[in-house]
């Protein structure tokens, strides 16, 4: 059985279509809100190494918090994205879902859900 872990803002239209669709076909997970509590440093760091090609996509580019930052998000260290990430939940692109400790999936799409659920 896959450990879920998913972070998660209780407000948010697509944290709540993920959480239904694990929800609908019966997938076990552990409910963090990720406002209260951001992921901690060493799954930002799996998330940073995931998406290395493009870490903007680790950010929630829609938010207030993301529109106000006064600088280029790509000419920070990944040590200095990591601190900014786990002090400001609301910059994390949500839902933020990691599974077995070792993958994560960012946003919703069901297609992609299916395929690591199914």
């Amino acid at each position: 059985m896959k450990k879920i872990i998913f972070y998660s803002y209780p407000k948010c239209s697509t944290c709540i279509k993920a959480s239904k669709w694990l929800d609908l076909n019966n997938i076990d997970y552990q409910f963090i809100d990720i406002i209260k509590e951001p992921p901690p440093k060493k799954f930002l760091e799996l998330a940073l190494i995931q998406f290395s090609l493009n870490i903007k996509q680790i950010f929630n580019i829609r938010g207030k918090s993301f529109k106000q930052i006064d600088f280029n998000i790509l000419d920070l260290k990944q040590k200095e994205i990591i601190e900014l990430l786990s002090n400001d939940g609301k910059l994390i692109k949500r839902p933020f879902l990691i599974i077995n400790e070792s993958k994560v999936i960012l946003g919703f799409n069901d297609s992609e859900y299916a395929a690591n659920f199914k």
